[in-house]
């Protein structure tokens, strides 16, 4: 277990200081753009209440059932301009670099350059200080694809959009390989204020790194060490093709998502091994207590902020999400997990969450010789502090 440190607590203290604080830093305007300077930290805590599998250990059963981590220190560098915008964007926590690229604009039209998340989930795509549950789906966690240097073209209108991209690896030594391109669109058949209706297709297609690919889910909780569904390395896997639809609704204070994701793994042609094919999907609802609304932009939803920044934003969520790692004689096992979410925006900085994950999976064990479940349950909080 990960004991609290002093990085924690200077968080959760910035948060409460956060009232004065404004969103969005800008510096000046330099040599024709606008440059502002921005950031996201992130605490969270995790309890966990096992069943089988010891959620926090690193083997067995090592009596302690919490973890607590300092998530993200994120500080991102920008600029806009008429024609050009750019960013710099690390993460001092995980030692990574985030958005690094060129966006050159023209009209709805881009054209950019460098690392950039790749045009595939919604959530994925969505920005992180505004995630609606603290861990993101099943889904967008297994088969969604970050961020990857490359080149992309696109367009965002108000109501329709697309983008192509060709990509690499990661910027950051040692961390997601594999040469691949990627492509998104989008319809909106309505948008108004506080009402519109998004649907979403997206197709990846990529390389493995080394011939050798494994699956593997956390239960819906970021700071779980062990897996309960895990497929083991797949060798001789050539090639990764994952399609995905998606759809949002958003009425008032109402807003309903959902993604369906489907990956296969195909195998070198000398593979006596069969394709591996594997699917996640998620359903979530969010209502703002409040009566706060959403914005749409770029094929994703957007949080506004409160209408009432002194007593600040409630919101109340729901999420189903289900996984299916077994096909043929790779028995990565399925799941499907139930979230309880209550977040609160408070000012125009920080933001508080907490959910309650109830885990429902099963697994093949070799030495039972059959499927074990393994139902635990996991809540979670975090401490958000952002500007």
């Amino acid at each position: 277990m990960k004991l609290p440190d002093s990085r924690v607590l200077a968080i959760l203290i910035s948060s409460i200081l956060a009232s004065q604080a404004q969103a969005d830093v800008a510096i000046d305007v330099i040599g024709g753009y606008e440059v502002g300077f921005s950031g996201l930290v992130q605490a969270d805590g995790n309890w966990f209440n096992n069943d089988v599998v010891d959620l926090n250990g690193s083997s067995g059963v090592n009596g302690k059932d919490s973890e607590f981590e300092l998530r993200r220190a994120e500080l991102v560098l920008s600029g806009k301009g008429t024609m050009f915008d750019w960013v710099v964007g690390y993460d001092a926590k995980a030692d990574k670099w985030l958005d690094v690229n060129l966006k050159w604009k023209r009209g709805s039209s881009y054209l950019m350059v460098g690392q950039f998340k790749q045009p595939n989930s919604m959530e994925e795509l969505s920005s992180t200080k505004n995630n609606d549950f603290i861990s993101k789906a099943m889904t967008t966690n297994t088969f969604g694809l970050s961020r990857r240097v490359g080149v992309a073209y696109g367009a965002d209108n108000a109501q329709w959009g697309y983008s192509v991209s060709a990509f690499g690896r990661e910027m950051t030594r040692g961390l997601a390989k594999g040469q691949g391109v990627g492509g998104r669109v989008y319809y909106a058949p309505f948008v108004d204020s506080g009402r519109f209706l998004h649907l979403g297709a997206s197709l990846l297609d990529y390389d493995t790194s080394n011939d050798t690919q494994r699956w593997r889910i956390r239960p819906d909780a970021d700071l779980a060490t062990q897996r309960l569904l895990d497929t083991g390395n797949i060798t001789n896997a050539d090639r990764i093709r994952t399609a995905g639809l998606e759809a949002a609704w958003v009425n008032g204070p109402i807003k309903l998502q959902a993604e369906y994701m489907r990956s296969k793994t195909s195998r070198t042609n000398d593979s006596a091994g069969a394709d591996f094919d594997a699917d996640s999907w998620y359903v979530s609802g969010l209502w703002n207590l409040t009566g706060e609304t959403w914005g749409y932009k770029g094929g994703t939803p957007t949080t506004k902020g409160a209408d009432d920044p002194a007593s600040g934003m409630w919101q109340l969520g729901l999420r189903v999400d289900g996984a299916n790692l077994n096909d043929g004689t790779i028995k990565g096992g399925e799941g499907t997990n139930v979230t309880l979410g209550v977040n609160w925006y408070w000012r125009s900085n920080a933001k508080f969450m907490l959910n309650y994950v109830a885990v429902q999976s099963s697994k093949f064990s070799a030495s039972a010789g059959d499927d074990i479940d393994d139902n635990p349950g996991i809540l979670e909080a975090r401490a958000q502090f952002y500007w």
